[in-house]
């Protein structure tokens, strides 16, 4: 506990290692009201031994992170749950992050380890290689690595503890057409140019996700896949290209999204067919899918306006 050496006692009378045990037991979404108590709370919640110690008890917890437009202006918040139930008619919370120090305009993003990664995007209606890191653990931004060029509605997504981005970018020049696609390796903090065939450099990416080892994204004529195992460029299925719309989720090897009737349907990418998802209502608007599989358990979870939020137990 030399971290906290100069910070008061934790919980008077009690060594400070067995109140970090504790602490580390209580839910997250306590951690706003704890971090009022005292200096010294606050700045053990927002640590990196709070984290460690709540691995060890394997206390930590999953949460969705969102990013809503409030009037003109987005901003990122959390979705506690309230485990005690205080309140029925609101079982859950939306908590809202740290401020990011600059706001673009269309970035990408990525979930990599307990950081989000928000890549590129306008500022001031010029493409940015920034990219900005979300430590989730410590409730914090911080300027992470720059892409070798500047990039907006680009398309990412993790593969092999990997960030492959592509698009996002005009091919007027040598150094933007030999970059139009990148990786970035956070073992060692390098973006590297991606090397990719001429003819798909003139696409703009509108959505992307990742099943298996393949990165989908879908341009405006015509979707592209890249296969990192294989190292392989190759188009979509014209059934995946005329039915994906928006952005997806992946569940259990299945890309979701809506069609244009509002219906949310899964696309198998073995047997090239879309199936319709059962038990939902039709027509929902301003939805947000997210996809998570955890202990063997998948499940879709659909983020509604006048926020509401549900999820799906995926069988099978």
């Amino acid at each position: 506990m030399a971290d906290l050496s100069s910070q008061s006692q934790l919980i008077p009378n009690l060594p400070d290692d067995i109140a970090l045990q504790c602490l580390a037991r209580v839910p997250r979404s306590h951690h706003p009201v704890l971090s009022l108590v005292s200096k010294s709370w606050r700045c053990i919640l927002s640590s990196t031994a709070l984290y460690t110690t709540r691995s060890i008890l394997r206390t930590t917890e999953t949460f969705l992170y969102l990013n809503i437009r409030v009037n003109s202006t987005f901003h990122w918040y959390t979705l506690f749950h309230n485990l005690t139930f205080t309140n029925p008619e609101k079982p859950r919370k939306l908590f809202p992050l740290s401020s990011i120090p600059t706001k673009p305009i269309g970035p990408a993003y990525a979930v990599l380890g307990s950081r989000i990664y928000l890549i590129g995007g306008s500022i001031g209606d010029i493409p940015s290689n920034n990219v900005w890191v979300y430590d989730c653990r410590l409730n914090c931004w911080e300027m992470g690595p720059r892409m070798r060029i500047g990039r907006e509605f680009a398309a990412a997504g993790v593969v092999n503890g990997k960030i492959y981005v592509m698009g996002g970018c005009v091919v007027d020049n040598w150094a933007r057409s030999m970059n139009w696609a990148e990786v970035f390796d956070p073992m060692t903090g390098l973006w590297t140019a991606l090397p990719s065939p001429i003819e798909v450099r003139d696409k703009w990416m509108h959505a992307s996700a990742v099943v298996g080892e393949k990165m989908y994204a879908m341009a405006d004529r015509g979707g592209v896949v890249y296969d990192v195992g294989g190292c392989e460029w190759g188009s979509v299925s014209k059934r995946l290209d005329l039915g994906w719309r928006g952005r997806a989720a992946v569940v259990g090897g299945l890309l979701y999204c809506y069609d244009y009737l509002g219906k949310i349907r899964g696309y198998d990418v073995k047997e090239d067919v879309w199936k319709e998802l059962k038990g939902v209502d039709k027509g929902l608007t301003g939805c947000v899918l997210c996809g998570k599989a955890k202990g063997g358990v998948r499940r879709l979870t659909l983020c509604v306006r006048r926020s509401k939020c549900g999820r799906i137990k995926m069988e099978g």
